[in-house]
């Protein structure tokens, strides 16, 4: 069993202990640290939970640490992480800035330490469910919107939001990205509170993602583009759904929607509604990291990852802030 300590009992790190104790097979809760002493006794009395005064102390008791601090500490962190020979849990984004995270994939590696980031969307049961399904995309739309929330509009809606869909469209699509365009607009706080960017890859995939934290309704939708089929799916509501296109066509089926493609072609649509099964989708997460240091596999979403997800955030920001710049 892993002994583990959390840093960060804020919102979300209040989440990552009550996942982490409903891991008792895998993991043994040490304890947490957070700076601000009364926050930390109040989570510590209602948790159950041993609150630690000094960080060190707790890392140096500990097999992992889960590191679900603000991302400016995101870097310091890891770094101290690794150089303890401690495997580590960081949420996203991985670091502050692309530069950051290189260099904690070269600590880590050094140390020979797994290291694990917080895309929790991989794990989504809806995602799940029809990864398997995504072949060869060519476009890709994604929609993240969410009512305004003061907590983390410190960050611009990229990385706050965006980074999400970010990291999917990274993973399902197997090419190197080619051209980045983007716009985006502070509407309510200092940084872009909408952002669309267009991404273009080597292979001739493209990819439309729009984010929002000032809409008047939540929505985190993706749609797949590919040959002969079309996926949606709904991160929110845990649903996803296909779409096929064949040749072979169901001759006793008096309910099969046939559709003629002129000259004597014809094809079939099929729908298909996979089942997602109801998970919790960050205590799956770090579940998966457990048993990767455990069978000495590799993680499931990597340092590199999010190292990826992070550099075309940045490079979406930087194409904000040139059009903002030229308007201005």
């Amino acid at each position: 069993m892993l002994k583990i300590g959390v840093l960060g009992a804020g919102h979300l790190g209040k989440i990552h202990l009550k996942c982490i104790q409903n891991l008792p097979e895998v993991y043994h809760l040490v304890g947490f640290y957070d700076p601000d002493a009364e926050r930390a006794q109040i989570v510590s009395e209602e948790l159950g939970v041993p609150a630690y005064a000094d960080m060190d102390a707790l890392m140096d008791a500990v097999d992992v640490v889960d590191i679900v601090t603000p991302t400016l500490n995101h870097f310091d962190l890891g770094v101290k992480a690794a150089r303890k020979v401690k495997h580590f849990f960081i949420e996203k984004p991985i670091t502050e800035t692309p530069e950051q995270a290189r260099e904690l994939i070269k600590l880590s590696e050094e140390a020979g330490v797994k290291a694990q980031v917080g895309h929790v969307e991989r794990f989504n049961p809806a995602y799940q469910s029809v990864q398997d399904q995504i072949q060869n995309p060519m476009f890709i739309e994604t929609h993240r919107l969410a009512e305004f929330n003061p907590r983390g509009t410190d960050v611009p809606v990229v990385l706050d939001l965006m980074i999400h869909d970010l990291d999917i469209v990274l993973h399902a699509v197997k090419s190197n990205v080619r051209k980045i365009s983007a716009s985006g607009v502070a509407v309510l706080s200092d940084s872009p509170d909408i952002a669309n960017a267009r991404i273009e890859f080597d292979n001739g995939c493209v990819a439309n993602l729009t984010a929002s934290r000032i809409s008047l309704k939540n929505m985190r939708k993706t749609r797949i583009f590919q040959r002969d089929a079309y996926i949606t799916v709904d991160f929110l509501e845990k649903k996803s759904e296909l779409i096929r296109m064949k040749n072979e066509i169901d001759m006793e089926d008096p309910y099969a929607m046939i559709m003629d493609l002129g000259d004597g072609k014809k094809k079939q649509i099929y729908f298909e509604q996979p089942e997602c099964a109801p998970i919790n989708a960050i205590q799956e997460e770090l579940h998966s990291f457990a048993s990767a240091i455990n069978k000495k596999e590799e993680v499931s979403v990597s340092l590199e990852d999010g190292y990826r997800a992070l550099q075309v955030a940045h490079e979406i920001l930087q194409k904000i802030e040139l059009n903002l710049n030229l308007i201005a």
